[in-house]
């Protein structure tokens, strides 16, 4: 069964990359159940409020096996949340799964409602070579996802699919649309669980 590896939470702290030079990425694994209501996770700060966090975003969930290629290609070990996710996941295809997509996390029921894009904050983070281009070629980008249904979250908690909408917008298909193949933007509008962000992208191409 697919479950919750880790949960991150991060303070704000300077950065000398981005407009802001503040930033939130840095998440740190915790232990014992936290929270998780409208705007995401106790504890948890977020710098920059225009791409990151409210509602639509509350929560940015990645998968510790999409973690394999890249400490295969960077030659070392990365631990959950390096990449700025609050849940780090087990078992979970997130690559597959499809906008709108709900699942019982916890006592939390999430739904997915968009796509990471990497930035230069990210890339400063990482201190990696021509990260963005990387990270967006590989294309597996993990979601985030809105809180239908607030409740405690701890390492260990299952995840269940609790609804899977008929169609093929998925994670991977939708950060392609909204990076390399800007074409598909057009169909993904037609799901209407995404993101406010994502609508406006989708329909002012």
């Amino acid at each position: 069964m697919a479950r919750v590896e880790s949960v991150n939470v991060g303070r704000v702290r300077p950065t000398a990359h981005g407009k802001l030079k503040r930033t939130g990425i840095d998440k740190r694994s915790v232990a014992g159940a936290v929270w998780i209501g409208e705007l995401g996770l106790d504890g948890d700060e977020i710098a920059d409020l225009a791409h990151h966090g409210g509602p639509d975003k509350a929560v940015y969930m990645f998968a510790r096996e999409d973690y394999a290629h890249w400490e295969t290609e960077l030659d070392r070990p990365l631990a959950s949340g390096v990449f700025g996710e609050n849940l780090t996941t087990i078992g979970l295809d997130i690559q597959n799964a499809r906008m709108g997509e709900r699942w019982r996390v916890g006592d939390a029921l999430l739904e997915v409602t968009s796509v990471r894009i990497p930035c230069s904050v990210f890339a400063g983070f990482l201190d990696e070579p021509r990260w963005v281009k990387r990270f967006t070629a590989h294309g597996v980008p993990g979601a985030y996802l809105r809180v239908l249904e607030s409740g405690h979250v701890a390492a260990g908690a299952p995840i269940v699919v609790d609804e899977r909408p008929d169609h093929d917008l998925t994670v991977g298909l939708v950060f392609r649309a909204c990076t390399t193949e800007r074409e598909l933007l057009s169909r993904v509008a037609e799901e209407p669980r995404i993101s406010a962000a994502l609508r406006q992208k989708a329909t002012t191409r």
